[in-house]
Order: structure tokens, then C-alpha cells, then sequence
């Protein structure tokens, strides 16, 4: 069974771009990658187990970040933070924001709060991603993709790609945690919350503590 991380002996590596803070209109204007982790570590969302990440890699850590979300005061202080380091590090102009489903809706929603921007979500149909719902995008409107937490980057590469297929034109992307470190690419600029680095393996290359042991699938990939 998951649990609840407390001491993991694989701690994660903290990039050097997620430490320093930056100063916007006189103050300080987003959260240390440790003050990110240790609200996760607080909704008891950082789990320790075998798990089979949405990018399709295992990893003896998971972030489950629904435990984050179901905390509204929780999910709009990590947002406000986001959106405070976006405004700082994102100069050209958005006009709406689109999130991935399952995973990006609620961060998606909560970061247009934040900017007073509209907030739409792709979703799958017939396994691509789609504008659906009455949702749509001005020809080259410029937006902003939101994510929750980012592996390998695939979910947001899909999620651009149904963006400029809508017509919109992505001008940046951001999401709560990359946990790849700052490996990810996405195909425009990523702005992260918190940059860290948790271990994770190709199936025919786990480790010796997890071979033999049986992963889980946790996160939403195959439910939208």
C-alpha cells in the first residue's frame, strides 16, 4: 500500500532554477521548491509505494495531488504563487488559460481565478485530446497551458498540440511541480512552482526494491 512520505532515502534533488525567489512589485513572489513539497508532505500527498506514472515509467514516489486540491485555501495559495512567478517570468500576453483533464482542470481553474483570465481543459476523445464542452479559442489567441505535475512532459505536449489544432497559439506553459528537474521539454517556456528531481525508471530497468513488486497506476491518464 501508498504511503505517506515522511524521511524517503531518496530525497528529491532540487534544481538550482527552483531556489531562488523573485522580487515583483515589491515583494517576495513565489515559494521555495522545499515550501511547495512540505505543502504536499502537509495534505499527506507524498506517497512512497510502486507506482506506474502517466508517462508510463516507475516511480517509488508519487505526488497525489487530488489530496492538494480537495484543500480549496491549500490549491489557491500554490496558485497564487504560480501565477505571481508567471507574471514575473512571462512577458508576452495571454488571453486564456487551458489545462489538460483530468489532472489540469482544477489548477487550470484556480490560476484563472488568480489572473482573471478564462479557464477552459482539453479532455480525450478517442484517445487525442480536444477542445469539447462548447470551449473555443480565438484564431492565434494567445494562452497559457496550465498543468498540475509534470514527468516526461508528453500529457502537456498533447495538450499544445490540441491547443494550436483549436486555433490558439501557446505563448507559455506552467505547472505546479516538474519533477523531471528541468528535463522536460514541452516546445515553448515552462514556468514551475517547485523543480525537483525524483527517480524514475523504464519497466525492463526498476531498481532491485522494486523488481518483483507490483506498481499501481494512480493518476488519470487512461480516464480521460
Amino acid at each position: 500500500m501508498p504511503k505517506t512520505l515522511h524521511h524517503h532515502p531518496l530525497t528529491p534533488a532540487l534544481s538550482p532554477k527552483g531556489r531562488g525567489r523573485t522580487i515583483w512589485n515589491g515583494f517576495e513572489s513565489h515559494m521555495t521548491p522545499e515550501q511547495v513539497l512540505n505543502e504536499f508532505k502537509k495534505a499527506g500527498a507524498l506517497l512512497t509505494g510502486h507506482f506506474i506514472l502517466s508517462s508510463g515509467k516507475h516511480s517509488d514516489v508519487f505526488l497525489q495531488k487530488a489530496l492538494v486540491f480537495q484543500d480549496a485555501k491549500r490549491t489557491a495559495k500554490l496558485c497564487k504563487a504560480l501565477a505571481e512567478k508567471i507574471r514575473s517570468e512571462v512577458k508576452t500576453k495571454f488571453t486564456a488559460i487551458v489545462s489538460p483533464a483530468v489532472g489540469g482542470i482544477v489548477p487550470g481553474y484556480e490560476m484563472g481565478r488568480q489572473l482573471g483570465l478564462p479557464a477552459m481543459y482539453v479532455e480525450r476523445q478517442d484517445g487525442t485530446f480536444q477542445l469539447r464542452r462548447g470551449f473555443q479559442l480565438e484564431k492565434n489567441q494567445p494562452v497559457l497551458m496550465v498543468e498540475d505535475i509534470i514527468t516526461t512532459g508528453l500529457s502537456s505536449r498533447e495538450c499544445l498540440d490540441a491547443i494550436r489544432a483549436a486555433g490558439g497559439k501557446p505563448v507559455a506553459a506552467a505547472c505546479l511541480i516538474d519533477r523531471s528537474g528541468g528535463k522536460a521539454k514541452v516546445g515553448v517556456k515552462l514556468v514551475s512552482l517547485a523543480s525537483v528531481k525524483f527517480p524514475a525508471w523504464e519497466a525492463d530497468k526498476l531498481p532491485p526494491h522494486l523488481r518483483g513488486t507490483q506498481g499501481i497506476k494512480p493518476g488519470s491518464r487512461g480516464l480521460a
